[in-house]
């Protein structure tokens, strides 16, 4: 027996992208939709992160476009005078009460945790095996084409020997600050959250071995502010560098020389450019850890040794290997959003999943044509590579241009705190502002066109 659940969209995925997505549909649109997630509620992999996890961003940039999260500035720390980043209990409570406030309470959204998608408009509930049905008329709209992998769901990608000892990154709390050896296995965000953690709680910097298969390049999160003049000054300062460079590499030594781009170790080329951001402060402390192990990628781990692409590596007998390698940020082909059976939600503008999930909302809630619809939001994807990384600015930045030149798109995008570029009509200019403004005008067309010629991107085509 199915039940019908009559609906006008389904929504597969209650994660970061589902819920933004949801939530200005139902906020321009009279519609009902139906929100599963294979988890027991919303929130997606902030539900089972690790406990120290924040978000590398300030609150203000993630959530939904009609209710701010977070918003406040650090006052003291490290950190005083940046806007605060929300851990994973305030980001999950946020989600809950969006979900009972804004959709659920109001009757426009029925959540059906623990189910999953079976394809042909047709969902199953995993502890009960009742299946459900939506109407012909209902859009489904896939909200995981991206949704990230996280070591606590992810078995490691390497061997692992008789009595080597292999832990997640979310079991580091609980196993504590006295194993003679840590041993973290990952360059990316996630690593660099377990590395200072550790030396944040007494770990001594000489007890830390960390296997970087390659070397990041990461944002100063000082330059990425909810504050307009402190944006978009630092995009300008992107093209300026673009503008002036002969190969990607020079684009990002000039960026690090003004102050955007952050690496760990400065005698050593990045190759990697998912640009996390990061405090100065997280980079002085992970600058401490000496022992680097840069031979490619983890094979297989056995009590005392590494083995990896480029040879084995001796470890103590009893080292804790901490695996932070997963899947993070995905890079699938990019495929039209608005395709003839699903709406695939995908970044739009660079950088900031968050306000694209919200944006192809708004768009689905106001246009009608789904070829109008594409061209107002063309896909980006994330970086990961420097030539990737470029790409994602350019196809984001030509993205910006077409749904800016929508008037109610603009008002409204600078009414969303999600919306990093935002201007809000009620600000007050200041010359500051206006001098970010007027450089961002001078430089988006030769610093783009460059960029997108390292990218290997050709002029956009025109209707």
């Amino acid at each position: 027996m199915t039940r019908t659940v009559d609906v006008d969209y389904l929504v597969v995925g209650a994660g970061a992208a589902g819920m933004a997505f949801t939530d200005a549909l139902i906020d321009h649109a009279d519609v009902r939709v139906a929100l599963i997630d294979r988890r027991d509620g919303v929130g997606g992999h902030w539900r089972e992160a690790y406990p120290f996890v924040r978000l590398h961003q300030a609150s203000t940039f993630y959530g939904v476009a009609s209710t701010v999260l977070g918003g406040e500035v650090q006052q003291d720390g490290p950190e005083a005078g940046l806007h605060q980043r929300a851990d994973q209990p305030a980001i999950t409570a946020y989600y809950d009460r969006v979900l009972a406030d804004r959709m659920v309470g109001p009757g426009r959204v029925e959540l059906f945790p623990r189910s999953d998608y079976l394809g042909d408009r047709t969902f199953v509930a995993l502890d009960t095996a009742e299946r459900f049905a939506v109407p012909e008329h209902c859009r489904v709209v896939d909200a995981r084409y991206l949704a990230p992998e996280i070591p606590a769901e992810t078995p490691p990608r390497f061997a692992v020997e008789d009595g080597a000892r292999v832990v997640a990154v979310n079991d580091l709390v609980a196993i504590g600050t006295a194993e003679p050896q840590y041993v973290v296995v990952g360059s990316g965000k996630t690593a660099t959250d377990a590395v200072v953690w550790l030396l944040t709680h007494g770990v001594d910097p000489d007890r830390v071995c960390w296997v970087r298969p390659r070397e990041p390049w990461m944002l100063n999160r000082a330059v990425v502010q909810p504050d307009p003049e402190v944006y978009l000054s630092m995009v300008a300062g992107m093209l300026a560098s673009a503008a002036a460079s002969s190969t990607l590499d020079e684009v990002f030594l000039r960026l690090e020389d003004a102050g955007t781009m952050l690496r760990i170790d400065r005698s050593v080329t990045p190759t990697m450019a998912k640009a996390p951001t990061l405090g100065t402060w997280e980079l002085d402390l992970l600058r401490t850890v000496e022992h680097v192990v840069r031979r490619g990628r983890v094979r297989a781990v056995e009590p005392g040794r590494l083995h990896l692409d480029d040879g084995p590596v001796a470890l103590a007998d009893d080292a804790l290997v901490v695996n932070c390698a997963a899947d993070g940020l995905k890079n699938p082909p990019r495929v039209p959003v608005w395709g003839p059976e699903t709406i695939t939600v995908q970044p739009v503008r660079a950088g900031f999943p968050c306000f694209g999930a919200a944006l192809v909302g708004y768009v689905e809630a106001t246009r009608s044509d789904d070829a109008t619809k594409n061209a107002l939001c063309p896909p980006s994807s994330y970086g990961n590579s420097l030539q990737q990384w470029a790409e994602m600015n350019v196809l984001g930045m030509r993205a910006s241009a077409a749904f800016g030149a929508e008037p109610d798109i603009a008002a409204w995008s600078n009414r969303v705190a999600l919306n990093p570029a935002r201007i809000d009509p009620d600000r007050p200019r200041t010359p500051g502002l206006d001098d970010a403004v007027a450089r961002l005008h001078e430089l988006t067309g030769p610093g783009l066109a460059r960029l997108a010629a390292l990218a290997g991107l050709g002029r956009p085509r025109t209707a």
